[in-house]
């Protein structure tokens, strides 16, 4: 049975929330699984794991700091197991951005990163104004309303393709050396 590592980074819980349907997909594949937030992870945890996969959120277009760092610390764990790595941003909501080569934060990381990933995945978030403080919702109403995306600070807007993330958990599955 293979043993599997997710780890999140995630301001809000979208990202969260995407790494346990991919968990349920590699569960029921037959893999072992951890959901794991990624200040909570040592490599003692990625020693006893056969895959790794990282999945970070964007918040005022940066990925955290301690996703960097984590990767650096650790690359050449990370470098010795099947991984992957999917970003979740909003401005995937636009078709051409999507994609792991179409995707400015996804190239960033990539260019950012100590690691590079076997895998890549990008998908669209979510927007929960009701959930934020005042600052961010402002901040986030302004960056939507720049980038022509909903502004009704009193809406939830859920832009995550699950299906896509269904694709991406098959994927990991049929991951092999």
């Amino acid at each position: 049975m293979l043993k599997t590592a997710i780890l999140y980074s995630t301001v809000d819980g979208q990202t969260r929330a995407i790494c346990q349907r991919i968990e349920q997909t590699l569960t029921a594949n037959g893999e072992q699984v951890s959901v794991i937030d990624l200040a909570d992870a040592d490599a003692e945890q990625l020693a006893a794991v056969d895959k790794v996969v990282i999945g970070a959120s964007i918040r005022y277009g940066k990925h955290r700091p301690e996703l960097f760092k984590f990767a650096e610390q650790h690359q050449a764990l990370l470098d010795s197991k099947l991984n992957s790595f999917f970003t979740v941003n909003v401005v995937a909501r636009k078709p051409l951005k999507n994609t792991p080569e179409t995707n400015p934060y996804m190239q960033k990381f990539l260019i950012l990163s100590a690691w590079t990933p076997n895998m890549l995945g990008v998908f669209a978030g979510k927007i929960d104004y009701p959930r934020y403080r005042f600052f961010d919702k402002v901040m986030i109403r302004f960056i939507m309303w720049m980038t022509k995306g909903p502004t009704d600070t009193s809406g939830t807007f859920e832009f995550t393709d699950w299906d896509k993330v269904d694709d991406y958990a098959k994927q990991i599955v049929a991951q092999k050396r």
